[in-house]
């Protein structure tokens, strides 16, 4: 009986001693608060242990790596940098280094930014690396792009710039018969225009087939945004524009020549592509601001003169006149 009980103690002791080495593997781990832990280029497993005990991740670099060893795998870590939840196991840690699931920052291009902000907005980014050039205009997708710190400027542009080639891929195959635009490079043109002349979704479709018409007829587009181009590079004016600059003739401002600005004016969004290659059916050739944020449209005109008195009243009750 001595001899069982002894046994059994020896069991019981061996079961414990596993439980308490499983829960230091499996168990919560000794973080309080959430920790950032950067990984260089090359780090190895051990390097990578050093730095979570120093950050205070795990309690100890040597018994991580021997139990990465016996109860992990060899996968190899990958290099970034990652957040970790306070309490984040020490098995759980070693996945998430394994699979490279990086804390992921953003940096957003909104609809109709154009590429000289685009460029700022790269530059003032601290935590990417390198110079870049301002992008070609036109050439971004506005969207959110997630990328790491030490990342450098370079790849992000790379990446903005293939998906609004894979996205203007997609929408020129969907494009309806009869549009006023032949080429992809047109169709980004033209909604780079609506993209600046209108900021209600529901209007792009209708301002895309203004805007279509007077291109069927051989009208000039007269938009504004096309005339303060060459003056600010796409930055806002911050002033009236002036009788010089709706005259001047260069390559851009859509009050002077007919037809298309020899190049898109701002980054435009999905949406505002979309309209171009599928604009409303409407027999519209003028807009005018409507007071609300909005637009009100006219076919003749006779009709539009009268839009734009009442545009004037309103301004005139705002004290803008």
């Amino acid at each position: 009986m001595r001899k069982l009980g002894c046994f059994g103690f020896i069991v019981a002791a061996a079961l414990a001693i596993g439980a308490f080495t499983l829960f230091r593997w499996y168990g919560p781990g000794p973080a309080e608060r959430e920790i950032t832990v950067l990984i260089k280029d090359g780090s190895s497993l051990t390097s990578a242990a050093r730095q979570l005990e120093e950050a205070g991740a795990i309690g100890s670099a040597g018994s991580f790596l021997t139990f990465a060893k016996f109860l992990g795998d060899d996968a190899p870590i990958h290099s970034g940098e990652y957040r970790i939840p306070a309490g984040l196991s020490a098995s759980e840690i070693l996945e998430m280094l394994q699979s490279g699931r990086t804390l992921q920052r953003f940096v957003t291009v909104p609809e109709g930014m154009p590429s000289i902000l685009v460029h700022e907005k790269l530059m003032k980014e601290p935590l990417l690396t390198g110079t870049v050039a301002v992008p070609r205009e036109g050439s971004v997708l506005p969207d959110s792009y997630s990328f790491e710190r030490g990342e450098r400027r370079a790849a992000v542009v790379k990446r903005m710039q293939a998906a609004m080639d894979k996205t203007l891929a997609e929408l020129w195959a969907k494009r309806k018969p009869g549009i006023a635009v032949s080429t992809p490079a047109q169709a980004v043109t033209l909604a780079s225009i609506v993209e600046k002349e209108t900021g209600v979704p529901s209007e792009r479709r209708t301002v895309a087939s203004v805007y279509t018409n007077r291109l069927k007829q051989g009208m000039k587009l007269q938009a504004d945004p096309t005339t303060i181009y060459p003056v600010t590079k796409g930055k806002p004016l911050g002033r009236r524009i002036l009788r010089s600059e709706l005259t001047a003739v260069n390559g851009y401002n859509t009050y002077a020549i007919v037809g298309l600005p020899v190049g898109p004016i701002a980054n435009p969004g999905r949406e505002s592509i979309a309209a171009v290659l599928d604009p409303a059916q409407t027999n519209y050739l003028y807009f005018v601001a409507d007071g609300k944020g909005g637009h009100v449209f006219a076919e003749t005109l006779g009709q539009h003169n009268a839009n734009v008195q009442k545009w004037y009243a309103i301004r005139r009750e705002r004290g803008e006149m």
